[in-house]
C-alpha cells in the first residue's frame, strides 16, 4: 500500500511513461541510447536509496535534489573514473527525465530547477587518441587460452572486436543472424539506430566457427552473439564484464611484450584498428564509412595522431637530403668573388 506522500509525488509514474512512451515514440531516441539512460537511472536510484537509507521503490522527486545528484556524478567520477564526457552525458540524461515530468506535471518544475544548478564538466583540451602498436596487439589477442570455453569466447570476441573497429555497444548488440560466413561480412547498428555492413577476414570467420560450435550448437538467428547465462538463460553480455576480461589479458600480455599499455579499455581496440588501416593506406573518407561516424571530422583524430607516420617522412627527406649535398657554392675557393660581394672589389 503506497504512502500518501509517493501517491502524490508519482515519482516512479513519470519515470516509467519516460521510459516506454516518451523516449521510444515522441523523442525516437535510439535503443543503445534508451539503454544508456536506463543505466544511468539504475545507478542512480542505487546511489539515492543507499544515500538515504530507504528500498529503491521508496525514492520520490524530493529525494534525486541537486546536492544528491552532484555526489552520485561525483562519487561515479572518482569510483568509475568517468570522463567530463560521461559526466555530462549522464546529467543530461538525468535533466532529460526532469523536463519531461516538468511538461507533464507544472508543479514539479521546481525540482528542475534545482537540478539546473548543476554546471557541467569543462572538457580538457583533447588528447592524442591512444592506440596499441601491432606488435601489442597480437600478444593481447593471444593471451586468452582457447582451450578454456571462457578463453575461447574472449579470444574471439577481442579478435571480432579488432577487425571491425567497432564500439563496445555495437559488440553486444550482435546476434548470429549479423554475421555471415559465406560472404565474409558483418553487420553493425551503430549510433542512431545506423546501420553498416564491414568485411571479416577468413581467419576470423575460422575463429567464429569455432566459438559458435561451443557457444551455439544449436544456433537460433535472434540469440545474442555474446552472452552470460542469467537463470539458465543466455542473456547480453554487460560491458563492464568486457572491460573486465580486457583489463585480465591484457596484464597477460604486459607480461610477454612491453608495448602492450599499462591501462587499457574496450575502445582502445577500436582506436588501434582505425591507425593501422590509415597507417595501411585507408583514405579518411572510407575510414569514417567504416567507422561510422557521421561527422567526418571526427576521423581526422587519427591523422593528427599518426606522428610515426610524419616521423617517417621527415626520415625519408632527410635521408634523402643527405644522399644528395648541396652543390658546391660558385664562390668556393674564389677570394675574388668573395670581395666583390662584400663592395671590397670592383
Amino acid at each position: 500500500m503506497k504512502t500518501r506522500q509517493q501517491a502524490a509525488d508519482g515519482f516512479y509514474r513519470h519515470l516509467r511513461e519516460w521510459f516506454t512512451a516518451f523516449l521510444p515514440r515522441q523523442r525516437g531516441a535510439a535503443e543503445n541510447t534508451i539503454t544508456s539512460c536506463r543505466q544511468t537511472w539504475n545507478m542512480l536510484l542505487g546511489y539515492v536509496a543507499e544515500h538515504h537509507h530507504i528500498g529503491v521503490e521508496k525514492v520520490t522527486f524530493t529525494m534525486v535534489d541537486r546536492v544528491t545528484v552532484t555526489g552520485f556524478l561525483e562519487h561515479m567520477r572518482a569510483t568509475k573514473s568517468w570522463t567530463p564526457s560521461t559526466y555530462n552525458q549522464r546529467l543530461a540524461c538525468i535533466r532529460s527525465f526532469f523536463t519531461y515530468a516538468a511538461a507533464a506535471e507544472p508543479t514539479l518544475t521546481i525540482y528542475l530547477a534545482d537540478l539546473a544548478a548543476i554546471p557541467r564538466l569543462k572538457a580538457p583540451a583533447a588528447a592524442p587518441v591512444k592506440y596499441m602498436s601491432t606488435d601489442a596487439v597480437t600478444a593481447l589477442l593471444a593471451a586468452p587460452d582457447p582451450g578454456t570455453r571462457i578463453g575461447l569466447r574472449d579470444q574471439f570476441f577481442m579478435i571480432l572486436m579488432y577487425d571491425l573497429a567497432a564500439r563496445d555497444a555495437e559488440m553486444l548488440a550482435m546476434t548470429l543472424a549479423d554475421i555471415d560466413t559465406r560472404r565474409l561480412t558483418v553487420d553493425l547498428l551503430g549510433k542512431g539506430s545506423k546501420p553498416r555492413r564491414l568485411p571479416i577476414t577468413s581467419e576470423t570467420a575460422q575463429h567464429f566457427g569455432r566459438y559458435a560450435a561451443v557457444f551455439h550448437p544449436s544456433p537460433e538467428p535472434a540469440t545474442p552473439m555474446f552472452y552470460t547465462r542469467r537463470n539458465h538463460r543466455p542473456t547480453r553480455m554487460s560491458d563492464d564484464n568486457v572491460a573486465r576480461l580486457i583489463r585480465q589479458h591484457a596484464a597477460t600480455a604486459k607480461a610477454r611484450c612491453p608495448d602492450v599499455p599499462a591501462r587499457i579499455h574496450p575502445h582502445m581496440l577500436r582506436h588501434s584498428r582505425a591507425m593501422h588501416l590509415y597507417q595501411a593506406g585507408m583514405p579518411l573518407a572510407l575510414l569514417t564509412e567504416w567507422l561510422g561516424h557521421a561527422d567526418p571530422e571526427t576521423t581526422l583524430i587519427y591523422a593528427h595522431a599518426d606522428t610515426e607516420m610524419k616521423r617517417h617522412a621527415l626520415e625519408k627527406a632527410n635521408s634523402a637530403t643527405t644522399r644528395s649535398p648541396l652543390p658546391t657554392p660558385l664562390w668556393h675557393d674564389r677570394e675574388d668573388i668573395i670581395q666583390r660581394l662584400c663592395g671590397l672589389k670592383e
